[in-house]
């Protein structure tokens, strides 16, 4: 059963003031966390890739389907580092502009967030309605 949304939950319009101080306190330090164990997945991901994904032995491939298989394994974890790469960069910026407070509004309308959108997607810049015109643009474009 979803419960009631509580101040600061959800898209608030460009003229909203915010959440009283205590409240964007506690969710600073929420987000930060967040964003922190996220960074270290990622970091942690990067870290396996280089010690244990790298190489692929030969010797422990009996045939050509079996090198085929790992040669694509392989590829397949260097692209998902890639775009874990991508991440790890709007995680920083994410943490910067907590740090400036400008994480909680939108970089297109400046409307409040809301702290549901920003938990489902932590690392965002945009309000759902700006997001949403976006990728209606993107698929006129398409």
């Amino acid at each position: 059963m979803a419960t009631e949304p509580q101040i600061g939950d959800l898209r608030e319009d460009p003229d909203f003031e915010g959440v009283p101080d205590e409240v964007r306190e506690i969710r600073t330090k929420e987000f930060r966390q967040i964003l922190f164990n996220e960074r270290k997945r990622i970091m942690s991901n990067a870290r396996r890739t280089l010690t244990e994904e790298m190489t692929v032995d030969q010797d422990d491939l009996p045939d050509e389907m079996d090198l085929a298989s790992a040669d694509y394994n392989q590829s397949l974890s260097f692209r998902l580092r890639g775009r874990e790469s991508h991440l790890l960069g709007k995680i920083e910026e994410a943490l910067e502009r907590l740090d400036d407070g400008d994480y909680w509004r939108c970089e297109e309308c400046d409307a409040w967030i809301g702290f549901r959108r920003l938990r489902a997607r932590p690392v965002t810049k945009l309000c759902i309605v700006c997001k949403e015109k976006q990728e209606h643009r993107e698929r006129a474009y398409a």
